[in-house]
């Protein structure tokens, strides 16, 4: 079974910028598209960014400009910059596949203080 940790979230001010990493246990990383997830306060979880086994990468248009999404397939991990952090950016993102089908991590909290 997929487990997949996610890492690097904490309370910045607007403006700020946060690195979140999401390491991957499982077979077959690379040929998978990822992708990076948030849900915050009475928000449904939605699909903020993702990246294709080719590398390339789709965002909400919300992040577009602002968040970039990476992977090392080596490493077997998948990345999100998130830069020009906004209030409405405050959430617990997760990490999963591209279309969620994995089991979901515990996430990590970002927030993000006006």
């Amino acid at each position: 079974q997929v487990h997949l940790v996610e890492s690097g979230g904490g309370l910045v001010q607007a403006g700020g910028s946060l690195r979140l990493s999401c390491a991957f246990s499982g077979t077959l990383f690379s040929l998978k598209t990822m992708g990076w997830y948030r849900q915050g306060p009475g928000t449904q979880r939605e699909l903020v960014a993702s990246i294709n086994s080719g590398g390339a990468a789709t965002y909400t248009d919300s992040v577009k400009g602002r968040f970039t999404i990476s992977r090392d397939n080596a490493k077997k991990t998948v990345y999100l910059q998130m830069n020009s952090l906004k209030p409405e950016d405050t959430a617990v993102y997760y990490c999963n596949n591209g279309i969620g089908s994995y089991t979901w991590g515990q996430g990590t909290q970002v927030t993000v203080s006006s």
